[in-house]
């Protein structure tokens, strides 16, 4: 588990001002709307994160809770007052994820068979 605030990480030029691809370059890999995903449904300790189904590895759970810190979509608090433990919270920059996450949930749910909601809130 981290250990603290994020070390700084430097982000690495725009491959172009296109907003899709920016946007891209901050979620587009396997993991990180996942981590989004598991903090919509109310997950927020690394422990947790680890409990998903799809079996994220530590250091990349690592990495990209990092990224989303340095990105301000996350921010880390105390897990409970007077506790050494971490979690994560969706910042208002994250929150405003939620439409991105209900659109693909309902795509999939709409066109790939065999799919089901973790929750219908989302």
């Amino acid at each position: 588990m981290p250990n603290s605030k994020s070390k700084s990480t430097k982000t690495s030029p725009r491959r172009s001002p296109c907003p899709v691809s920016c946007a891209l370059e901050i979620f587009g890999d396997r993991w990180t709307l996942l981590v989004i995903r598991d903090l919509i449904l109310g997950r927020s300790r690394f422990k947790d994160f680890l409990a998903s189904p799809e079996g994220i590895p530590t250091n990349i759970l690592s990495e990209r809770l990092n990224r989303l810190l340095d990105r301000g979509i996350v921010t880390q608090v105390s897990a409970a007052e007077g506790s050494k433990h971490l979690a994560y919270q969706l910042t208002k920059k994250g929150h405003a994820l939620l439409p991105v996450i209900k659109a693909m949930k309902d795509w999939g749910l709409t066109w790939e068979k065999g799919t089901r909601a973790a929750i219908e809130a989302i």
